[in-house]
């Protein structure tokens, strides 16, 4: 359980420290883009009301504690599964990280309305349209690590 709490708290904090060094320090919700190695990295702002890639997305106040609360659910269900299902370590990591994606995404809709979303990534002659951020990565990287390892139980 520890490593699911130290994986969280990480997640969370690099998350949140990015989104604050993107819109405080790069200014990027006035700039716009800030070139970083193009066209494989570009910091390009966009404030996402919906799920993943703005699907579902609105400015009703309804659908944005409708996903606060789902995020609050699903971090709530998955500590729950894993300690109940006594998993190994990497899956209490994978775990963390997809709880703390997700609690970080849930802050950003509390504080600002929506998600920052600064991040895109593009190449070999694809432009990505989309935006996305650092909670994003954890919470995939979570849920894919949680597929991987949850079938590794913890031995007694």
């Amino acid at each position: 359980m520890r490593a699911l709490l130290i994986a969280a708290i990480l997640a969370f904090a690099l998350d949140q420290g990015t989104k604050y060094h993107a819109l405080y320090v790069l200014d990027l919700d006035r700039v716009g883009v800030v070139q970083i190695w193009p066209p494989y990295l570009v910091y390009q702002m966009a404030w996402n009301t919906g799920v993943n890639f703005g699907l579902f997305g609105s400015d009703a106040a309804t659908m944005r504690w409708v996903l606060v609360g789902l995020s609050a659910v699903i971090s709530a269900w998955v500590i729950i599964w894993v300690r109940r299902e006594k998993l190994g370590k990497l899956a209490h990591v994978a775990a963390g990280l997809l709880v703390g994606g997700a609690l970080g995404n849930a802050v950003d809709r509390i504080y600002y309305g929506a998600v920052v979303d600064f991040l895109n990534m593009s190449c070999c002659g694809i432009q990505n349209p989309f935006s996305f951020n650092v909670a994003d990565i954890f919470v995939f990287a979570g849920a894919i690590g949680l597929v991987l390892f949850s079938s590794a139980k913890k031995t007694p």
